[in-house]
């Protein structure tokens, strides 16, 4: 078994809030500086930016999880995690269906932008990715399920766009695979739920810098999604370890 070096919640140039100097080459460069052997991809509500990371990665030797942060009605942040771009790209299909559409305002939202591997603009989302997807976070978490994905609450201590933040609570019967907590902040009542749920941290980075500022170890025979997906279901001897 295997001790791997994992952040799996990225955010690149497209996403709104991402630095323009979030491209999937340099956040491949800044990885492998700091050690990473995996990462995922996770703009807001939109997968646009895996498959060049995916490309990237496997030509520098870093495990790249195509995966996406999508806003549930509630707005409630959601990372969903797949195992190739076929399910992706049906994922995307979704976010398409049902994300709300408002104009982006560039100046004053930031700039969505994505990139090849020279850093030339080939696309720019016109709608903006700070809104919702018409989909509650079961029917986000039953959708991710059914392309055999990962799905994961995000930053559910955070005191904005978290399960507990717009809930006020975990839904006890809500399908997750794990839960995103960060640990630098404070929450009463989290140790009951650490005590029920794989606990993920990540560094939810958008500039260079925070890339692996908070990250997770997993156990795995090697850098695959199914032996990702076992280490969540801890199956076999693999798990996710918090770095403490």
């Amino acid at each position: 078994m295997n001790c791997y070096k994992g952040d799996l919640h990225i955010h690149s140039v497209l996403s709104p809030c991402g630095d323009l100097d979030m491209s999937p080459v340099n956040i491949i460069e800044e990885s492998l500086r700091k050690g990473l052997d995996l990462i995922a991809i996770t703009d807001h509500n939109s997968t646009r930016h895996c498959e060049s990371a995916m490309k990237l990665g496997e030509e520098n030797g870093l495990f790249v999880v195509p995966g996406c942060e999508v806003t549930s009605k509630e707005e409630v942040h959601c990372l969903v995690y797949f195992e190739d771009l076929e399910k992706l790209n049906r994922f995307q299909t979704y976010i398409d269906k049902y994300l709300i559409k408002i104009p982006n305002d560039p100046q004053k939202l930031g700039y969505q932008v994505q990139v090849d591997r020279n850093e030339n603009i080939i696309y720019e989302e016109k709608n903006s990715l700070f809104s919702v997807v018409d989909q509650s976070v079961e029917e986000i978490a039953d959708f991710c399920h059914g392309l055999n994905g990962i799905f994961i609450p995000a930053h559910v201590n955070k005191k904005i766009n978290s399960l507990i933040s717009q809930l006020g609570f975990i839904p006890p019967d809500l399908n997750y695979d794990g839960l995103e907590v960060r640990p630098e902040l404070e929450f009463t009542d989290l140790k009951y739920y650490m005590n029920k749920a794989v606990i993920l941290h990540t560094s939810d980075a958008h500039f260079l810098n925070d890339i692996a500022k908070r990250y997770s170890l997993f156990q795995m025979e090697n850098l695959s999604f199914s032996e990702l997906k076992k280490a969540f279901t801890l199956e076999e001897g693999r798990k996710v370890m918090l770095n403490q």
